[in-house]
């Protein structure tokens, strides 16, 4: 990548990032008071989301709380709920450091996504109630828009979102809890997905949201075989397409050796 286009994808970051946090706490704050504790851990992860703060960078205490305007003991609170849920990794000898994407990591999620996936799709067509799907259409509504306007970043934390939505109908707190952690890969992986670069790749981003609309219709039809169904082909999709858009930085091995491994 060029340090013009590094650039320009790193203000794109930046922005919706900042987008994001305006967003979360308007829709899910309601006219409570945010905390800075609150803004920062909202940051911290869109910004691990987005690849803006790459896999397996160190997160520096001191740099942290000047950005933030926070002092040791909440923003250490703010990096062990990251911690919590998998975004970061924490060691008494060295500190916070991002949550690696190794060859180990990638390894257990290729295996694991798709017996997760088509758990919580199946539960979410038993389980979901209607003010839930219709929290999922106003999802994906602006999904649709991000993909339509090009703006990629806002597009790949909105599927983030979309699939944390349907963990969340699901109604399984174990179930939940690894969609959580798979979700931060999946996001760091496909981030450039949505920035296609011909019209075949643009045709692979229209699939993935039409993909959305059929889990939309067979959670409201409480139809779990269809919901399972597409579920698979929406990971088939996703799948055959992280190892083109996997980033070389953070991801410095061959993608053929280890998806032939799995």
């Amino acid at each position: 990548m060029g340090v013009q286009r590094a650039v320009s994808v790193l203000d794109e970051n930046l922005a919706f990032a900042m987008h994001q946090i305006l967003y979360t706490l308007r829709i899910h704050q309601g006219n409570r008071s945010v905390s800075a504790k609150e803004k920062c851990l909202t940051r911290l992860q869109m910004q691990i989301l987005s690849l803006e703060i790459p896999p397996g960078s160190d997160l520096d205490e001191a740099s942290l709380c000047a950005a933030h305007d926070l002092s040791r003991t909440p923003l250490r609170e703010v990096l062990q709920r990251l911690a919590g849920e998998g975004y970061v990794s924490l060691s008494p000898n060295r500190g916070a450091k991002v949550a690696s994407m190794d060859l180990a990591r990638m390894r257990t999620f290729f295996q694991t996504a798709p017996l997760v996936y088509a758990s919580i799709a199946r539960m979410a067509a038993e389980r979901a109630e209607k003010t839930q799907v219709n929290a999922l259409k106003g999802i994906q509504q602006r999904f649709c828009a991000a993909t339509a306007a090009g703006e990629a970043g806002e597009a790949a934390l909105l599927n983030h979102r979309f699939h944390g939505a349907i963990g969340e109908m699901a109604q399984n707190p174990y179930l939940e809890a690894a969609l959580g952690r798979m979700l931060i890969d999946h996001t760091r992986l496909s981030q450039t997905f949505y920035r296609p670069a011909s019209e075949a790749d643009r045709e692979l981003v229209s699939t993935a949201s039409n993909q959305h609309d059929e889990m939309i219709v067979a959670f409201e039809d409480r139809d779990a075989e269809a919901a399972v169904d597409v579920t698979l082909r929406h990971w088939d999709l996703s799948r055959g397409q992280l190892e083109r858009y996997v980033r070389p930085d953070p991801l410095p091995f061959d993608m053929e050796s280890l998806t032939d491994a799995v």
